[in-house]
C-alpha cells in the first residue's frame, strides 16, 4: 500500500500500525497463498476507502465508489490519470485476485462491493447533514457500509456454490448474524477513536445514546446485548443447515465456518492491532475499561497515531 502514495508519511505510519494483514490471516487461516494474498490486498483497499470516504464530499464519495466499480468491472484497463488513487489499487487488486476465482464468487463479490459502496456514498450524505439515524435504520444500513458481505467473498472465491444454495434462509441467517457481530462489536470498539476525530454519527454507540437518552456506557450495555442475540441467532442458524450433495455440502459447511471465524479474527485483531487502542489493545481486553480520548478533529486524511497514555 505504501507504493500508492495515499497517505502523508505520518498517516502511512498510523496506517502500518493497524496490520491489516494480521487481520486478513486472523480471518482466513485455512486459505490458500494467492486467496491470502488477496484476503490482505482487499483488507488494504477497503480500508483505503474508509478513510478517504470519511474525508470526503458526498460528490467525491461518489466520484470515488464509480472508479471502484468501473474499476472491478474492467480490471485489465489501466485507470485515467488524475483519478482517485484508490481505483487503480482496486484494479490490481481485483486482476491478480480473478486468475484464482470462480466466475460465481466474482459476480457476488462485485455486487456485494456495489452495494457496500452505495451505503456509504448515503452514509457521506447523513454526516454531511449532521443526521443521526434511528437504531433500526441504523441497523439496515450498517449491515451494508461496514463491507463485512464483500469480505466474506474471499472464502468462496474456489468454490462453485450456486446462487440459489446461497440464498437459503439457514444460510442467509448465518451471513446476517455474523455481520451484526462484526460490524456492531467494531462499533463498539472504534467509538473512542471516532469520537476523538469528531466522526461518530455513524456508529451504533451514538445511535442508541440519541434514541435512549442515556450515556457511552448505557449504549455500550445495549450493543453488547445486541451482540448476545446476533452470537444466539447465529447458532441456531448453523444448527438448521441442510444437507446438499457433495462437494457442495462441504464448500458450503467451510464458507459457514470461515464466517464464524471471520466474527473471532475481527475481536482478536481489534485488540492486537493499533488502530483502536494504540499499544495498549491486550491491556484493554483485559481490564475492559478505558478512558474517552480528548477530542482533536482530523485534518487529514488517513490514521492516526493512537497515544495510548491518554486510555
Amino acid at each position: 500500500m505504501t507504493s500508492f502514495e495515499a497517505f502523508s508519511p505520518k498517516a502511512q505510519d498510523a496506517y502500518n500500525r493497524c496490520d491489516f494483514n494480521l487481520l486478513a490471516c486472523l480471518a482466513f487461516p485455512t486459505a490458500s497463498k494467492e486467496h491470502v494474498r488477496s484476503a490482505c490486498d482487499l483488507m488494504h483497499v477497503l480500508f483505503m476507502f474508509d478513510e478517504y470516504s470519511d474525508r470526503s464530499t458526498p460528490s467525491e464519495v461518489r466520484k470515488q465508489k464509480d472508479a471502484v466499480m468501473d474499476a472491478l468491472r474492467n480490471p485489465h484497463t489501466p485507470r485515467p490519470k488524475g483519478e482517485w488513487i484508490g481505483g487503480e489499487a482496486i484494479r490490481q487488486f481485483w486482476e491478480r485476485t480473478i486468475q484464482n476465482a470462480t466466475p460465481v464468487s466474482q459476480k457476488r463479490f462485485i455486487q456485494s462491493m456495489d452495494e457496500y459502496l452505495e451505503e456509504v456514498v448515503q452514509e457521506s450524505i447523513d454526516k454531511d447533514d449532521h443526521r443521526i439515524l434511528d437504531i433500526k435504520s441504523y441497523i439496515n444500513a450498517r449491515r451494508r457500509t461496514g463491507a463485512v458481505k464483500p469480505s466474506f467473498s474471499i472464502i468462496e472465491l474456489g468454490f462453485e456454490i450456486p446462487d440459489e444454495v446461497m440464498s437459503h434462509p439457514a444460510i442467509q441467517e448465518v451471513v446476517l448474524a455474523a455481520i451484526d457481530m462484526i460490524a456492531f462489536s467494531n462499533d463498539i470498539m472504534s467509538y473512542n477513536l471516532e469520537q476523538r476525530r469528531g466522526d461518530e454519527l455513524h456508529n451504533m454507540v451514538t445511535c442508541v445514546m440519541n434514541e435512549y437518552h442515556t450515556d457511552v456506557n448505557g449504549a455500550v450495555l445495549w450493543t453488547s446485548d445486541f451482540l448476545l442475540g446476533a452470537e444466539e441467532r447465529f447458532r441456531t442458524a448453523l444448527a438448521a443447515l441442510p444437507q446438499w450433495e457433495e462437494p457442495l455440502n462441504s464448500q458450503v459447511k467451510a464458507y459457514c465456518d470461515g464466517v464464524g471465524q471471520w466474527v473471532r479474527a475481527n475481536d482478536d485483531w481489534s485488540f492486537e492491532g493499533e488502530r483502536y487502542f494504540g499499544n495498549k489493545g491486550l491491556e484493554i481486553k483485559e481490564n475492559r475499561w478505558m478512558s474517552l480520548l480528548p477530542k482533536k478533529r482530523a485534518t487529514e486524511i488517513g490514521p492516526v497515531h493512537i497515544d495510548s497514555s491518554l486510555l
